[in-house]
């Protein structure tokens, strides 16, 4: 059994467990679950993960950090964990709460959405550490560190490879909400990394009308969207949005001799469906990036401030052979460019 399914299985079982436990999560998106009764025992390390909205399976970057934080529990027996999905934004407050009640000594928020309710509770549990993935730390407090990433990097990337692999010189990309700023990222990064590379390519990119309780768990939307680019001409198509964007991947992969690329994790593994189309993945290692922290937590050596995790291409899979050689090359050679900060994306978040 591959290390993506056993993942996959303990997640089904402990949401199986929590349903159980409590029958199922509340209207507030909360539920109770399995973290020990006394989170003060020195011995015990509680740690907790609030989703972002979207399910902790989502196959994408809520799936990620809970990886992560398995990854820290198996590698220390010390470690207890539990997750609560989030069902809607208004609910945020509540679920991290049901773990600062209990004591935890840390706490896991996922998503940039949950960057004001994670600096709330921050403030008023000074013995609790947070970790917030794509939360940027602008004000720095003791006990919070902001996981982020460079996604104008992994865009770029994955653009270069769109605008390289295109023969209509039309690509699309099929994004969440652009409320949420390391999306917008992604979207500015592919389209400056094609036109990098292909100064003809035209992008249409489309972001989710809706706010974060909906922009990231929309796949029949992100379906639609990805058709209306084939229809107009795409036949490189990047989904970055969740569940959204994996319902683009998996219409992409219905079109004969279009390709998709795919977001935060290797999407290869996670969504087999896709796999007919998709060449690679535009990566965030957020399941590294939280497993590192949480380990860093416990040891005493955790930072306060941003923890700016890795970003990478995914491998190409059953591509490899397909893809052009120079194609390889050239996207190889602005990767490393990019990671050893040799070059710039020209991506200007304030611009």
């Amino acid at each position: 059994m591959s290390d993506s399914l056993k993942r996959l299985l303990a997640i089904v079982t402990a949401v199986a467990f929590v349903a159980a436990a409590c029958g199922g999560s509340d209207e507030g998106g909360a539920a109770d679950g399995s973290l020990p009764d006394n989170c003060a025992d020195e011995d015990v390390v509680c740690v907790g993960l609030v989703t972002d909205t979207g399910k902790v399976d989502d196959k994408s970057f809520n799936q990620s950090a809970w990886e992560g934080l398995q990854d820290a529990a198996a590698a220390n027996d010390s470690i207890k964990i539990e997750f609560i999905e989030t069902i809607a934004a208004a609910d945020y407050a509540t679920n991290i709460g049901s773990f600062t009640d209990r004591d935890a000594d840390m706490i896991v928020t996922v998503g940039f959405g949950l960057g004001e309710a994670t600096g709330i509770a921050a403030d008023a549990n000074p013995g609790t550490h947070f970790i917030g993935v794509d939360q940027f730390q602008g004000e720095v407090r003791d006990n919070v560190t902001g996981l982020i990433f460079q996604e104008d990097k992994a865009g770029f990337m994955a653009g270069a490879l769109a605008g390289l692999m295109t023969t209509s010189n039309t690509i699309g990309a099929v994004l969440g909400t652009d409320l949420v700023p390391p999306v917008v990222a992604f979207g500015e990064g592919f389209e400056l990394g094609a036109q990098f590379v292909n100064p003809d390519v035209e992008l249409i990119r489309t972001y989710h009308p809706g706010g974060l309780d909906t922009a990231f768990g929309d796949p029949a939307w992100g379906a639609d969207t990805a058709r209306q680019a084939i229809n107009n001409g795409a036949d490189v198509i990047f989904g970055a949005g969740g569940a959204t964007g994996n319902g683009a991947l998996t219409e992409v992969a219905k079109e004969d001799g279009a390709f998709c690329i795919g977001v935060d994790t290797d999407q290869w593994e996670t969504v087999p469906e896709a796999q007919p189309c998709l060449i690679s993945s535009a990566m965030k290692l957020i399941d590294q990036g939280v497993a590192d922290l949480v380990a860093a937590g416990v040891d005493g050596s955790i930072a306060s401030g941003n923890f700016v995790g890795a970003v990478g291409l995914a491998s190409y899979h059953d591509f490899e052979d397909s893809i052009p050689s120079d194609v390889k090359d050239t996207v190889a050679t602005i990767t490393a460019d990019l990671q050893s900060d040799a070059m710039s994306t020209g991506y200007n978040p304030g611009g």
